[in-house]
């Protein structure tokens, strides 16, 4: 396929895990924002919904297999959304694994598990996409790290370690990439409605909410909705020129009074 000739506002974007969650709620406000999108995941036949629902409703939306803790399959998604929109303006990187452990518990492999998703997938990402933005001198990286990073929640260790460790990759590059055009940008969400979780085992997820309450990091009852990420990320990308916004961390509001609790 011919690549197509871009108009400078075009800035078509893809978004990694696209499939369910923030990720779909993320390309379907960006299509809404007048974005082309790409959406990508391992569970293709969900992105292929969402693109078409996007279509459906007048966007410009494209689905391809994607698994990014795997550097092929990185490659060949780059390949075929770059030939589907033409030059990539906006990269999202918010597939992400958590699965509930003890850390003295815990294995090695199943914390190079959540290496391999959580901290070189977006590495992946950005050595398939970067470059191309630093050579056109504008662009955006947007990663969805975790309010774990600032307060760390017992029973996901490796989750945590592994979005600290994603948050110094990205403080990095924003020292990088000044005067580049091209703005590495986070958010931070707090508990938010998505699938992460919901195949735990319900003794484990019993034990994790248990542990929250007891270190005081369940307040109240309420969760985001996924919408609330997608428009922060969809705020970021918006900002004009001469405008970065680095990190945006999103909470769910506490209700007014008990009888407001869902």
């Amino acid at each position: 396929m011919s690549r197509r000739l871009q108009h400078p506002d075009r800035r078509p974007a893809v978004i990694a895990g696209a499939s369910s969650g923030i990720g779909a709620a993320t390309a379907v406000a960006l299509a809404r924002a007048g974005h082309p999108v790409a959406l990508g995941a391992r569970r293709t036949q969900l992105c292929d919904d969402v693109a078409r629902a996007i279509r459906d409703a007048g966007g410009e939306a494209v689905a391809h297999p994607l698994d990014v803790a795997d550097s092929e399959s990185v490659a060949k998604f780059a390949s075929a959304v770059g030939a589907d929109l033409g030059d990539i303006e906006v990269v999202v990187s918010n597939a992400g694994l958590s699965r509930p452990n003890r850390v003295h518990t815990s294995t090695v492999e199943e914390l190079l598990a959540h290496v391999e998703v959580n901290l070189l997938g977006p590495q992946r990402l950005i050595e398939a996409f970067a470059p191309g933005l630093v050579a056109r001198g504008r662009g955006d990286l947007v990663f969805i790290s975790s309010d774990v990073v600032e307060t760390v929640r017992p029973l996901t260790g490796a989750y945590n370690a592994t979005k600290a460790g994603l948050e110094g990759l990205v403080h990095t590059m924003q020292r990088e990439l000044e005067g580049t055009g091209v703005r590495a940008s986070l958010v931070r969400p707090g508990p938010t409605l998505t699938e992460m979780g919901t195949d735990w085992p319900e003794d484990q997820t019993t034990d994790l909410i248990n542990e929250w309450v007891k270190w005081g990091l369940a307040r109240h009852g309420r969760f985001l909705p996924a919408d609330a990420i997608a428009s922060a990320v969809t705020t970021i990308v918006s900002a004009p020129r001469g405008t970065h916004i680095t990190l945006m961390e999103v909470q769910p509001e506490a209700p007014k009074d008990a009888k407001d609790l869902p």
